[in-house]
Protein backbone atom coordinates (compact mmCIF):
# COMPACT_ATOMS: atom_id res chain seq x y z
CA UNK A 1 0.00 0.00 0.00
CA UNK A 2 1.27 3.56 -0.93
CA UNK A 3 -1.51 5.87 -0.14
CA UNK A 4 -4.24 6.25 1.76
CA UNK A 5 -6.99 8.77 3.09
CA UNK A 6 -8.27 8.40 6.47
CA UNK A 7 -11.66 10.45 6.81
CA UNK A 8 -11.98 11.22 10.52
CA UNK A 9 -9.13 11.77 12.90
CA UNK A 10 -10.51 10.84 16.09
CA UNK A 11 -8.60 8.50 18.26
CA UNK A 12 -9.00 5.80 16.05
CA UNK A 13 -8.48 7.30 12.55
CA UNK A 14 -5.28 9.13 14.33
CA UNK A 15 -3.91 6.01 15.42
CA UNK A 16 -4.41 4.36 11.99
CA UNK A 17 -3.18 7.34 10.17
CA UNK A 18 -0.34 7.21 12.50
CA UNK A 19 1.25 3.44 11.83
CA UNK A 20 0.39 4.08 8.31
CA UNK A 21 2.22 6.81 7.95
CA UNK A 22 5.39 5.32 10.24
CA UNK A 23 5.42 2.32 7.47
CA UNK A 24 6.04 4.52 4.84
CA UNK A 25 2.36 5.10 3.37
CA UNK A 26 1.62 8.89 2.29
CA UNK A 27 -1.07 9.31 4.15
CA UNK A 28 -4.42 11.97 3.25
CA UNK A 29 -6.46 13.85 6.55
CA UNK A 30 -9.90 14.60 6.11
CA UNK A 31 -12.26 15.75 8.99
CA UNK A 32 -15.13 18.08 9.06
CA UNK A 33 -13.14 19.76 12.19
CA UNK A 34 -10.26 21.17 9.90
CA UNK A 35 -8.25 21.99 13.75
CA UNK A 36 -8.46 18.49 14.18
CA UNK A 37 -7.38 17.33 10.76
CA UNK A 38 -4.49 20.14 11.61
CA UNK A 39 -3.66 18.73 14.58
CA UNK A 40 -2.96 14.80 13.35
CA UNK A 41 -0.95 16.28 10.75
CA UNK A 42 1.56 18.27 13.38
CA UNK A 43 1.44 14.89 15.01
CA UNK A 44 2.85 13.14 11.69
CA UNK A 45 -0.30 11.39 11.02
CA UNK A 46 0.23 12.68 7.28
CA UNK A 47 -0.91 15.46 5.30
CA UNK A 48 -4.39 17.32 6.08
CA UNK A 49 -4.94 17.95 2.25
CA UNK A 50 -7.01 16.27 -0.29
CA UNK A 51 -5.10 13.70 -2.58
CA UNK A 52 -4.16 14.70 -5.81
CA UNK A 53 -5.72 11.19 -7.56
CA UNK A 54 -7.61 8.09 -5.91
CA UNK A 55 -6.00 6.76 -3.40
CA UNK A 56 -5.59 2.54 -2.80
CA UNK A 57 -7.13 2.45 0.23
CA UNK A 58 -10.18 5.21 2.02
CA UNK A 59 -10.43 4.37 5.41
CA UNK A 60 -13.54 6.04 7.21
CA UNK A 61 -13.31 6.61 11.09
CA UNK A 62 -16.14 8.38 11.89
CA UNK A 63 -19.31 7.46 14.61
CA UNK A 64 -21.71 4.43 13.13
CA UNK A 65 -24.52 6.90 12.92
CA UNK A 66 -22.85 8.67 9.78
CA UNK A 67 -20.37 5.85 8.42
CA UNK A 68 -22.65 5.20 5.71
CA UNK A 69 -23.23 8.86 4.71
CA UNK A 70 -19.30 9.15 4.82
CA UNK A 71 -19.06 6.02 2.80
CA UNK A 72 -21.36 6.47 0.40
CA UNK A 73 -19.93 10.13 -0.59
CA UNK A 74 -16.41 8.86 -0.87
CA UNK A 75 -17.60 5.80 -3.09
CA UNK A 76 -19.35 8.57 -5.69
CA UNK A 77 -16.49 10.99 -5.71
CA UNK A 78 -14.14 7.87 -6.21
CA UNK A 79 -11.67 8.49 -3.60
CA UNK A 80 -9.94 5.11 -3.46
CA UNK A 81 -10.20 1.74 -5.39
CA UNK A 82 -10.75 0.60 -1.70
CA UNK A 83 -13.16 1.89 1.17
CA UNK A 84 -13.42 0.46 5.01
CA UNK A 85 -15.07 1.80 7.95
CA UNK A 86 -13.70 1.16 11.04
CA UNK A 87 -17.00 1.74 13.01
CA UNK A 88 -17.48 -0.41 16.57
CA UNK A 89 -20.82 -1.94 14.97
CA UNK A 90 -21.29 -3.28 11.38
CA UNK A 91 -24.29 -4.74 10.38
CA UNK A 92 -26.14 -1.26 10.57
CA UNK A 93 -24.35 0.79 8.41
CA UNK A 94 -23.90 -2.10 5.85
CA UNK A 95 -27.26 -2.15 5.03
CA UNK A 96 -27.42 1.67 5.25
CA UNK A 97 -24.68 1.68 2.68
CA UNK A 98 -26.60 -1.15 0.42
CA UNK A 99 -29.55 1.33 0.75
CA UNK A 100 -28.31 4.19 -0.30
CA UNK A 101 -27.04 2.85 -3.56
CA UNK A 102 -23.30 1.86 -2.31
CA UNK A 103 -20.95 -0.18 -3.85
CA UNK A 104 -20.19 -3.73 -1.53
CA UNK A 105 -17.97 -5.02 -3.90
CA UNK A 106 -15.32 -1.65 -3.41
CA UNK A 107 -16.33 -1.75 0.86
CA UNK A 108 -15.74 -3.84 3.83
CA UNK A 109 -16.48 -3.37 7.47
CA UNK A 110 -14.05 -3.62 10.04
CA UNK A 111 -13.43 -2.92 13.80
CA UNK A 112 -9.99 -2.68 15.71
CA UNK A 113 -10.76 -3.78 18.83
CA UNK A 114 -8.32 -1.34 20.67
CA UNK A 115 -9.53 2.20 21.97
CA UNK A 116 -8.94 4.46 25.62
CA UNK A 117 -11.31 6.61 27.70
CA UNK A 118 -9.31 9.48 25.91
CA UNK A 119 -10.57 10.43 22.54
CA UNK A 120 -9.39 13.23 19.70
CA UNK A 121 -5.77 13.31 18.07
CA UNK A 122 -3.59 14.35 21.25
CA UNK A 123 -4.61 10.57 22.62
CA UNK A 124 -3.46 8.65 19.55
CA UNK A 125 -0.56 6.54 19.81
CA UNK A 126 0.78 4.40 16.59
CA UNK A 127 1.11 1.45 18.68
CA UNK A 128 -2.75 1.52 19.16
CA UNK A 129 -3.85 -1.65 17.44
CA UNK A 130 -0.72 -3.84 18.08
CA UNK A 131 -1.04 -7.60 19.19
CA UNK A 132 -4.94 -6.51 19.26
CA UNK A 133 -8.07 -8.39 17.00
CA UNK A 134 -8.98 -6.33 14.01
CA UNK A 135 -12.43 -7.69 12.98
CA UNK A 136 -13.10 -7.74 8.99
CA UNK A 137 -16.90 -8.48 8.32
CA UNK A 138 -16.52 -9.16 4.00
CA UNK A 139 -19.97 -9.48 2.63
CA UNK A 140 -20.02 -12.20 -0.36
CA UNK A 141 -19.47 -9.57 -2.93
CA UNK A 142 -16.69 -7.67 -1.24
CA UNK A 143 -13.51 -7.55 -4.03
CA UNK A 144 -10.89 -9.94 -3.54
CA UNK A 145 -8.44 -6.94 -4.09
CA UNK A 146 -10.47 -5.06 -1.11
CA UNK A 147 -9.96 -7.10 0.93
CA UNK A 148 -6.50 -7.74 0.28
CA UNK A 149 -5.88 -4.37 1.31
CA UNK A 150 -7.89 -4.29 4.48
CA UNK A 151 -5.59 -6.93 5.60
CA UNK A 152 -2.30 -5.29 4.50
CA UNK A 153 -3.60 -2.33 6.73
CA UNK A 154 -4.48 -4.54 9.45
CA UNK A 155 -0.98 -5.89 9.18
CA UNK A 156 0.83 -2.15 8.91
CA UNK A 157 -0.90 -1.60 12.50
CA UNK A 158 0.29 -4.57 13.53
CA UNK A 159 -3.02 -6.43 14.81
CA UNK A 160 -4.69 -9.77 14.54
CA UNK A 161 -7.35 -10.01 11.72
CA UNK A 162 -10.37 -11.92 12.70
CA UNK A 163 -13.18 -12.74 9.85
CA UNK A 164 -16.65 -13.04 11.29
CA UNK A 165 -20.39 -12.12 10.33
CA UNK A 166 -21.41 -8.62 10.52
CA UNK A 167 -24.28 -8.99 12.68
CA UNK A 168 -22.53 -11.89 15.00
CA UNK A 169 -19.74 -8.93 15.62
CA UNK A 170 -22.96 -7.17 16.82
CA UNK A 171 -23.80 -9.33 19.07
CA UNK A 172 -19.92 -9.93 20.37
CA UNK A 173 -19.43 -6.40 21.05
CA UNK A 174 -22.25 -5.96 22.75
CA UNK A 175 -21.20 -8.58 25.33
CA UNK A 176 -17.61 -7.41 25.45
CA UNK A 177 -17.08 -3.99 25.14
CA UNK A 178 -20.76 -1.66 24.76
CA UNK A 179 -22.31 -3.83 28.39
CA UNK A 180 -18.81 -3.15 30.09
CA UNK A 181 -19.20 0.47 29.64
CA UNK A 182 -22.82 0.75 30.63
CA UNK A 183 -22.48 -1.36 33.61
CA UNK A 184 -18.34 0.43 34.50
CA UNK A 185 -20.76 3.69 33.99
CA UNK A 186 -23.29 2.21 37.02
CA UNK A 187 -20.72 1.60 39.60
CA UNK A 188 -19.65 4.99 38.72
CA UNK A 189 -22.99 7.02 38.91
CA UNK A 190 -23.07 5.66 42.64
CA UNK A 191 -20.17 7.78 44.09
CA UNK A 192 -21.53 10.65 42.44
CA UNK A 193 -23.47 11.68 45.68
CA UNK A 194 -21.87 9.34 47.80
CA UNK A 195 -20.70 10.49 51.00
CA UNK A 196 -16.55 11.79 51.15
CA UNK A 197 -15.51 9.76 53.46
CA UNK A 198 -16.47 6.42 51.76
CA UNK A 199 -15.04 8.02 48.46
CA UNK A 200 -11.74 8.19 50.28
CA UNK A 201 -11.71 4.65 50.76
CA UNK A 202 -11.55 4.14 46.87
CA UNK A 203 -9.09 1.54 46.02
CA UNK A 204 -7.51 -0.70 42.74
CA UNK A 205 -10.80 -2.33 42.79
CA UNK A 206 -13.23 0.50 42.23
CA UNK A 207 -10.42 2.56 40.18
CA UNK A 208 -10.47 -1.03 37.73
CA UNK A 209 -14.29 -1.16 37.31
CA UNK A 210 -14.83 2.36 36.80
CA UNK A 211 -11.81 3.48 34.48
CA UNK A 212 -13.42 3.28 31.26
CA UNK A 213 -16.89 5.25 32.94
CA UNK A 214 -14.61 8.53 31.97
CA UNK A 215 -15.07 7.77 28.16
CA UNK A 216 -17.17 10.49 26.38
CA UNK A 217 -20.92 10.31 26.91
CA UNK A 218 -21.42 12.06 23.13
CA UNK A 219 -19.23 8.84 21.85
CA UNK A 220 -20.92 6.24 23.46
CA UNK A 221 -24.19 7.42 22.87
CA UNK A 222 -23.30 7.21 19.02
CA UNK A 223 -22.53 3.56 19.46
CA UNK A 224 -25.05 2.68 21.54
CA UNK A 225 -27.74 3.62 19.61
CA UNK A 226 -26.45 1.59 16.60
CA UNK A 227 -26.16 -1.91 18.44
CA UNK A 228 -29.39 -0.98 21.16
CA UNK A 229 -31.09 -4.81 20.41
CA UNK A 230 -27.79 -6.69 21.30
CA UNK A 231 -26.57 -4.67 24.50
CA UNK A 232 -30.07 -4.65 25.63
CA UNK A 233 -30.69 -8.28 25.67
CA UNK A 234 -26.99 -8.78 27.35
CA UNK A 235 -28.62 -6.40 29.93
CA UNK A 236 -31.34 -8.06 30.65
CA UNK A 237 -29.44 -11.25 32.03
CA UNK A 238 -27.15 -9.06 33.88
CA UNK A 239 -30.37 -7.78 35.47
CA UNK A 240 -31.58 -11.38 36.16
CA UNK A 241 -28.35 -12.17 37.79
CA UNK A 242 -28.49 -8.76 39.52
CA UNK A 243 -32.14 -10.13 41.41
CA UNK A 244 -30.78 -13.20 42.11
CA UNK A 245 -27.77 -11.87 43.84
CA UNK A 246 -30.32 -9.57 45.83
CA UNK A 247 -32.56 -11.97 46.86
CA UNK A 248 -29.36 -14.22 47.73
CA UNK A 249 -28.06 -11.03 50.17
CA UNK A 250 -31.45 -10.50 51.32
CA UNK A 251 -31.43 -14.40 52.32
CA UNK A 252 -28.17 -13.61 54.00
CA UNK A 253 -28.59 -10.57 55.76
CA UNK A 254 -31.63 -12.73 57.20
CA UNK A 255 -29.30 -15.15 58.58
CA UNK A 256 -30.74 -17.43 56.07
CA UNK A 257 -27.72 -20.12 54.67
CA UNK A 258 -29.47 -20.51 51.87
CA UNK A 259 -28.30 -17.04 50.47
CA UNK A 260 -24.82 -18.17 50.61
CA UNK A 261 -25.66 -20.87 47.51
CA UNK A 262 -27.15 -17.87 45.66
CA UNK A 263 -23.95 -15.65 46.15
CA UNK A 264 -21.32 -18.39 45.88
CA UNK A 265 -22.92 -18.97 42.42
CA UNK A 266 -22.79 -15.81 40.86
CA UNK A 267 -18.74 -15.73 42.44
CA UNK A 268 -18.04 -18.96 40.79
CA UNK A 269 -19.63 -18.34 36.96
CA UNK A 270 -17.64 -15.20 37.14
CA UNK A 271 -14.18 -16.99 38.05
CA UNK A 272 -14.88 -19.05 34.88
CA UNK A 273 -16.03 -16.28 32.73
CA UNK A 274 -12.91 -14.72 33.84
CA UNK A 275 -10.88 -17.80 33.04
CA UNK A 276 -11.62 -17.20 29.58
CA UNK A 277 -10.58 -13.85 29.24
CA UNK A 278 -7.53 -13.88 26.74
CA UNK A 279 -4.11 -12.82 28.03
CA UNK A 280 -1.22 -11.06 26.81
CA UNK A 281 -1.83 -10.59 23.12
CA UNK A 282 -4.74 -12.37 22.77
CA UNK A 283 -3.39 -15.92 24.08
CA UNK A 284 -5.20 -17.65 26.74
CA UNK A 285 -4.68 -16.39 30.05
CA UNK A 286 -1.96 -17.17 31.93
CA UNK A 287 -0.88 -17.68 35.86
CA UNK A 288 1.34 -14.83 36.69
CA UNK A 289 2.69 -14.16 40.13
CA UNK A 290 3.03 -10.96 41.38
CA UNK A 291 5.56 -8.62 42.63
CA UNK A 292 4.97 -5.69 44.66
CA UNK A 293 7.11 -3.15 44.90
CA UNK A 294 6.50 -0.03 46.99
CA UNK A 295 7.51 3.32 45.08
CA UNK A 296 7.36 6.82 45.97
CA UNK A 297 5.58 9.75 43.77
CA UNK A 298 9.36 11.00 42.93
CA UNK A 299 10.16 11.44 38.80
CA UNK A 300 11.88 8.56 37.07
CA UNK A 301 10.42 5.65 39.88
CA UNK A 302 8.86 3.10 37.23
CA UNK A 303 11.51 3.79 35.31
CA UNK A 304 13.85 2.62 37.59
CA UNK A 305 11.87 -0.30 38.29
CA UNK A 306 11.69 -1.02 34.97
CA UNK A 307 15.49 -0.96 33.95
CA UNK A 308 15.83 -2.83 37.17
CA UNK A 309 13.78 -5.54 35.78
CA UNK A 310 15.51 -5.72 32.87
CA UNK A 311 18.92 -5.99 34.05
CA UNK A 312 17.80 -8.93 36.11
CA UNK A 313 16.47 -10.63 32.76
CA UNK A 314 12.96 -10.43 33.52
CA UNK A 315 10.06 -9.36 31.29
CA UNK A 316 7.49 -7.89 32.60
CA UNK A 317 4.17 -9.47 32.34
CA UNK A 318 1.68 -6.60 33.13
CA UNK A 319 1.81 -3.48 35.62
CA UNK A 320 -0.45 -2.24 37.85
CA UNK A 321 -0.24 0.90 39.91
CA UNK A 322 -2.50 0.92 43.48
CA UNK A 323 -1.79 4.45 45.09
CA UNK A 324 -1.82 4.98 48.70
CA UNK A 325 -4.89 7.16 49.69
CA UNK A 326 -3.65 10.10 51.05
CA UNK A 327 -0.15 9.68 50.76
CA UNK A 328 2.75 10.61 48.55
CA UNK A 329 3.24 6.79 46.98
CA UNK A 330 1.87 3.30 45.98
CA UNK A 331 2.34 -0.14 45.41
CA UNK A 332 3.44 -1.22 41.79
CA UNK A 333 2.10 -4.60 41.14
CA UNK A 334 4.88 -6.98 38.66
CA UNK A 335 3.13 -9.50 36.94
CA UNK A 336 5.83 -12.19 35.76
CA UNK A 337 5.93 -15.33 35.13
CA UNK A 338 6.20 -17.71 38.04
CA UNK A 339 9.37 -19.02 37.23
CA UNK A 340 11.09 -15.67 37.02
CA UNK A 341 9.51 -14.44 40.29
CA UNK A 342 12.27 -14.94 42.25
CA UNK A 343 15.06 -13.77 40.33
CA UNK A 344 12.87 -10.56 39.81
CA UNK A 345 12.87 -10.46 43.91
CA UNK A 346 15.90 -10.63 44.70
CA UNK A 347 17.44 -8.62 42.17
CA UNK A 348 15.13 -5.86 42.92
CA UNK A 349 15.87 -6.26 46.92
CA UNK A 350 19.79 -6.02 46.03
CA UNK A 351 18.47 -2.89 44.16
CA UNK A 352 17.14 -1.17 47.31
CA UNK A 353 13.92 -1.70 46.55
CA UNK A 354 11.16 -2.28 49.48
CA UNK A 355 8.82 -5.19 48.60
CA UNK A 356 5.35 -6.51 49.98
CA UNK A 357 3.65 -10.14 49.97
Amino acid sequence: MRTALVIGTGLIGTSIALALAGRGVQVYLRDEDADQARTAAALGAGADKEPDGPVELAVVAVPPAYAAEALAAAQRAGVARGYIDVASVKGGPRRALEEAGGDLTSYIGTHPMAGSERSGPLAATADLFEGRPWVLTPTPVTDTEVLNLALELVALCRAVPVVMDADAHDRAVALVSHTPQLVSSLVAARLQHADETAVRLCGQGIRDVTRIAASDPAMWIDILSANPGPVADVLSEVAADLDGTVKALRALEAADAAGTAGVEDVLRRGNAGRDRVPGKHGAAPAEYEIVTVLISDEPGQLGRVFADAGRAGVNIEDVRIEHATGQQAGRMQLMVEPQAAPALTAALRERGWALRQ
